[in-house]
């Protein structure tokens, strides 16, 4: 009788240690555990990054020519090269504010939206406008407000995009963001791949995203398929892409942000890795990874910041960091200073090393192009292997150049009829998708 009654405490000690573990593993994770296993970014690859910080900070300033803020070395913007900058006003709430700029100096067309307004409910209104699984897309799930707000603004551009695009054939097209425009960035770049003959047949490799702080918004699927073409930049314990809470959820939510996301830690560590993977209608950060990290556990301040690279498929910003910077590391601000810094020291070694061996860009340049589609493909085979693709059909994507294959069939790939807006296209396969369920 006596060892019955000692088995309900053996039993609790066991569950308090295991609860003391979990709690013990989950302090002392930080955000350099995410990507200690990753490549590591060069100075080529990684210098578009600091550039576009700046265009997304000026889409803030009210009047670019007479800027009441300017980041160090400012914005970097000709405004003789500005084509078009809209407000809230201009766009009536439907999407964040954007500038559209020609850069000659580096043959890019330059689409630049800002981030998360918190005085606006507009913003929230788009980042509200979701639910697990509402919206499919090329074979995926991505975010519903999100790519509503990317249709809006092509049906009000496509125009002046085309004539850019077939105007200076030799430029690629860039979308850039940061936060919710991160989000909203992702969207415009898949929208228009599948639709390049209406941008005058811009071909695949023209078209760039660089998502600053992205939102989750795609599924692991398309978020491995168009690594590519986008680019997502985070900074060490940045919470946003970590977070896999739905964000509806977290700005209706009676608790504090903190709370929350400590809750949905709890339940993740409970679920099985791949349970997550294998559930399509989960949402990650899009494509190829640049994780910028400037702390060391157990280490006070800064340092001098290391960027790391991969198109990871599993434990892609899987875990959520308990630390007190996990809300300032998502500041475009900071995130615009440490990739600067981390530019300048990658050019500051690239030039040691050309001090010792006679410099050969275009040969670093192929080394790194191969190794970008070694990864391609690596991802690729790894979402395969771990079934993560719902259509056979959808893989393969990627060629030996980073193509697509033309004979890929993308039978839920939405295409635009003849006179038909971009807004009518989205409705049009969201109804398709709702009957085919």
């Amino acid at each position: 009788m006596s060892m019955l009654c000692g088995v309900p405490i053996v039993v609790e000690c066991v569950y308090c240690l295991g609860c003391a573990s979990w709690a013990w593993k989950r302090c002392l994770f930080s955000g350099s555990h995410d990507s200690e296993t990753w490549g590591i970014a060069n100075a080529e690859e990684f210098e578009p990054v600091p550039r576009f910080c700046r265009y997304i900070l000026a889409v803030y300033e009210d009047d670019i020519r007479n800027p009441h803020w300017e980041p160090p070395g400012g914005y970097g913007i000709n405004t003789d090269w500005l084509i078009i900058k809209r407000t809230y006003k201009d766009t009536q709430g439907r999407a964040p504010p954007y500038l559209l700029y020609l850069d000659h100096d580096h043959a890019d067309i330059v689409f630049a939206i800002r981030g998360l307004n918190l005085k606006r409910e507009s913003d929230y209104a788009v980042l509200l406008d979701n639910s697990l699984g509402k919206r499919k897309f090329d074979g995926g799930y991505v975010h519903n407000g999100l790519l509503k707000a990317a249709a809006w603004v092509l049906d009000s551009e496509c125009e002046i995009l085309r004539e850019l695009v077939e105007k200076h054939p030799n430029y690629t097209l860039t979308f850039a963001g940061h936060s919710l425009g991160s989000g909203v960035a992702a969207m415009l770049s898949m929208v228009v791949v599948q639709n390049r003959e209406k941008l005058g047949n811009i071909e695949r490799k023209r078209v760039r995203c660089y998502a600053i702080a992205p939102t989750r918004c795609m599924s692991l699927n398309l978020a491995v398929r168009y690594a590519d073409v986008i680019n997502s930049v985070v900074l060490q314990d940045d919470f946003l892409p970590r977070t896999s809470t739905p964000l509806e959820d977290i700005f209706e939510s009676i608790f504090c942000l903190p709370c929350l996301l400590c809750l949905r830690c709890m339940r993740d560590t409970c679920i099985p890795e791949e349970e997550m993977l294998k559930d399509p209608r989960r949402l990650y950060a899009p494509g190829r990874l640049y994780h910028i990290v400037d702390r060391k556990p157990f280490r006070i301040g800064r340092f001098s910041p290391v960027v790391r690279t991969a198109v990871p498929v599993d434990g892609r910003f899987e875990h959520i960091v308990f630390s007190c910077n996990a809300t300032a590391d998502h500041a475009i601000i900071w995130i615009h200073k440490e990739s600067q810094k981390a530019l300048e020291l990658m050019r500051e070694k690239d030039d040691n090393n050309s001090m010792e061996i006679p410099a050969k860009q275009r040969m670093e340049r192929e080394e790194t192009l191969a190794r970008h589609c070694d990864e391609y493909k690596a991802a690729l085979e790894r979402a395969k292997t771990l079934d993560v693709y719902t259509a056979p059909s959808q893989y393969g994507t990627f060629h030996d150049e980073g193509q697509e294959s033309p004979t890929t069939s993308h039978s839920d790939s939405p295409s635009l009829m003849n006179n038909e807006t971009w807004d009518q296209l989205i409705e049009r396969c969201f109804h398709k998708d709702e009957i085919t369920k």
